[in-house]
């Protein structure tokens, strides 16, 4: 893979192809979220939004652990507290990510993997939320995207207990999609990023659009953008490309457009 022509110092941002990689960088410190990797995570986000030839983003950990948390320090304010805030970051890349939960992600570590589209884990990883052991409770998005995901009880068991979940619990709850051996972690991203890359990216960015934001409408809201969308499709030209090689008995070259 072909590493950013950005210098980052808590990340990495690798490029293969139409994929790219986010790598968070900080093993030694468990790859802990600090003020530094938050701001970095909103430039990588940022660059890839711009990149139209970038169709599927993968969001892993440096070392043994994905990421296990925070880094332990007071907030005196809200805007102390914005600083730390990484997994909007990773919520507001508009092309599919894939989290290749690589070890354990626990706290912020968590939230930021709720940020992504899809997980995937090694068997040996664990999830948890232990914010309210040390008098805190999640600030990155947590409270509202665990119960989204894997419904109001299993997240309020998780949030008000401060458990930590082995990959057993955490696949039969939903949170996530896939387990695996740790050594099959990498071939099990890259069979799901190029099943991602295969399909019409349009089409893939207007349907996380619809999906994400009908989260927050009602039901008629939500079927209204769906129709809205789709019509917009009708104009693309990957839309034009799909029946052209489905006549032509052939897999579709999709250009994003």
């Amino acid at each position: 893979m072909q590493e950013s022509s950005h210098i980052f110092k808590t990340i990495l941002l690798l490029r293969d192809g139409s994929n790219a990689r986010i790598a968070l960088n900080r093993p030694r410190a468990g790859n802990r979220v600090n003020p530094s990797m938050a701001e970095e995570l909103a430039l990588a986000a940022g660059i890839i939004n711009q990149d139209d030839s970038i169709r599927v983003v993968t969001l892993t950990g440096k070392g043994q652990s994905f990421s296990s948390g925070w880094e332990r320090i007071h907030f005196g304010s809200v805007e102390e507290l914005a600083r730390h805030r990484a997994a909007g970051a990773i919520a507001r890349i508009q092309k599919p990510v894939v989290a290749a939960i690589n070890g354990d992600a626990i706290g912020q570590g968590l939230e930021l993997a709720l940020a992504a589209d899809i997980r995937i884990a090694a068997a040996t990883s664990h999830f948890g939320m232990p914010q309210v052991r040390f008098g805190v409770m999640p600030w990155d998005g947590g409270t509202q995207r665990l119960p989204r995901l894997v419904g109001r009880a299993n997240a309020l068991a998780l949030l008000l207990t401060g458990a930590v979940i082995d990959t057993r619990e955490a696949l039969r709850i939903g949170l996530v999609h896939q387990v695996v051996e740790p050594q099959e972690l990498e071939a099990a991203v890259a069979a799901t990023v190029e099943q991602i890359a295969s399909a019409a990216p349009v089409a893939e960015r207007y349907a996380k659009e619809t999906v994400m934001k009908g989260m927050d409408m009602t039901l008629e809201q939500g079927l209204h953008l769906e129709a809205d969308l789709n019509i917009l499709l009708h104009s693309t030209g990957d839309r034009a490309e799909g029946i052209r090689s489905f006549l032509e008995r052939r897999p579709p070259r999709f250009r994003g457009e």
